[in-house]
C-alpha cells in the first residue's frame, strides 16, 4: 500500500468521524428520520408510480403520511402526557392523592406475619416501610413531571430536531435509491454480499420494528384504557408506560398492570382487581402472540432473548431511543453473522468438491 493511499484512508476516517461527531446534538432526528424512511419507502415506490415518477411529489405526500400517520398522534399522546404527568405530581404535593391513606388501608389488609417479617429482616417494620415508599412515591413523582416540563420548555431545541427530522426524511424518499446505490458502491464488499445484507437487514428491520412497535401501542392502549375504566389513577401515564414495556418479550406490560392488581387487591377493590387480571392474561397477554406473527414472521423475527436483552441495553446507552436503537443493533448484528455463516457453509461445501 503506497503512502498516499494510506494516507487518503486516514483522511477519509477522519472526515468520517468528524462528521458524525457533528451529527452527535441531533441523532435522534437522523435515526429516526432513516427508521421512517426505511418503513415508508415502500409505500413512496408506490406513490411514485401513481405518479408517473414524479418522486418530489410522492416524497412530499409520504412525509405528509408519515406526518399524519405517526408523528401527530406521538405529539399529542406526548402533550396529553406532560400535562397528566404534572398535574398528578400537583395533586400528590397539595395531597388530593393521600398515598398516606392508601398506604394505611394496606397495611390493615396485610396479615400480621408480614410485619413481623419486616422486622425481623430489620426493616424497620411496615410503619416505617410505608414512610419511605410514601417518600420515594413523591420524588419520582417530582422527578417524573420535572422530566416532563423540561422537555416542554426545551420547545426550541425540540422543533430544530423535528424539522431536521421532516428535512431529511423528504430527501431520504426522493433521493433513496440514488444514495443507496452510492452506498452500496463505496461498501467494500462484492454486490453479492452487498445485495444479501441490504436485503436481510432491511427485512429484520422493518418486521422487528414495525411489529414491535404496533403490538406494543396496542397492548398499551388495552391496558390504559382498562386502567381508565377501573377508576386508576394516571390512567394515560400507565398506558404509554405499559406501551414501551411491552417491547420487552415474555414480561412486557405486565411489570405494570401486575403491581396495579395487587394494589387494588389490597386496598379492598377486589372486583376490579380480577377484572384487571382477565383483561391483563387473556387480552394483553395474548395479543403479542395472535399478532406477532403475521406482523414479524418466523423468519425474520429477533430471538425473544436478543431482544431482552438488546432493549435493556440499549436503553442504558441510549435513553429512550434505546428501545429501538437496541433491536436494531441486534438486528444489524445478526444480519452480519448470518451472512459470515452462508459464506463459511459455501467455502466448506466448495472445499469438499474440490476433494
Amino acid at each position: 500500500m503506497t503512502i498516499q493511499r494510506t494516507s487518503f484512508y486516514v483522511m477519509l476516517a477522519l472526515v468520517t468521524i468528524a462528521f458524525i461527531w457533528l451529527l452527535i446534538p441531533y441523532y435522534a432526528a437522523v435515526f429516526w428520520a432513516v427508521i421512517l424512511a426505511i418503513i415508508f419507502f415502500p409505500v413512496h415506490m408506490q406513490l411514485a408510480r401513481l405518479l408517473g415518477g414524479r418522486r418530489s411529489i410522492a416524497a412530499l405526500l409520504t412525509v405528509l403520511m408519515c406526518v399524519g400517520l405517526v408523528i401527530v398522534p406521538a405529539l399529542l399522546i406526548l402533550a396529553s402526557l406532560i400535562q397528566e404527568g404534572t398535574s398528578l405530581y400537583q395533586r400528590i404535593s397539595s395531597n388530593e392523592i393521600d398515598l398516606n391513606d392508601y398506604l394505611v388501608r394496606i397495611q390493615n389488609a396485610l396479615p400480621a406475619f408480614i410485619d413481623n417479617w419486616l422486622n425481623s429482616m430489620k426493616l424497620g417494620g411496615f410503619a416505617e416501610l410505608r414512610a419511605n415508599i410514601s417518600s420515594g412515591a413523591v420524588q419520582a413523582s417530582r422527578s417524573v413531571a420535572g422530566r416532563l416540563l423540561s422537555f416542554g420548555q426545551n420547545a426550541l431545541q425540540f422543533f430544530i430536531s423535528f424539522g431536521i427530522m421532516l428535512y431529511l426524511l423528504f430527501f431520504l424518499f426522493r433521493d433513496g435509491a440514488d444514495l443507496g446505490r452510492t452506498i452500496r458502491d463505496a461498501i467494500p464488499l462484492n454486490d453479492d454480499y452487498t445485495r444479501q445484507f441490504r436485503d436481510k437487514f432491511s427485512a429484520v428491520v422493518r418486521a422487528t420494528v414495525k411489529g414491535n412497535i404496533i403490538i406494543a401501542m396496542i397492548q398499551g392502549t388495552i391496558g390504559g384504557v382498562a386502567f381508565w375504566a377501573l377508576g386508576v389513577e394516571a390512567a394515560l401515564l400507565w398506558g404509554v408506560t405499559m406501551t414501551f414495556l411491552s417491547m420487552l418479550p415474555a414480561i412486557g406490560a405486565a411489570l405494570v398492570w401486575i403491581p396495579a392488581a395487587i394494589w387494588l387487591v389490597l386496598t379492598g377493590a377486589w372486583l376490579k382487581a380480577s377484572i384487571l387480571v382477565l383483561i391483563g392474561v387473556f387480552v394483553i397477554g395474548l395479543i403479542d402472540n395472535l399478532l406477532r406473527p403475521p406482523l414479524v414472521g418466523q423468519g425474520t423475527r429477533l430471538p425473544d432473548y436478543v431482544v431482552l436483552i438488546s432493549t435493556v441495553g440499549g436503553i442504558s446507552l441510549f435513553g429512550i431511543n434505546g428501545f429501538v436503537i437496541g433491536p436494531l443493533i441486534a438486528a444489524l448484528f445478526i444480519a452480519a453473522w448470518s451472512l459470515f455463516a452462508e459464506q463459511q457453509r459455501a467455502e466448506r461445501a466448495k472445499s469438499k468438491d474440490i476433494k
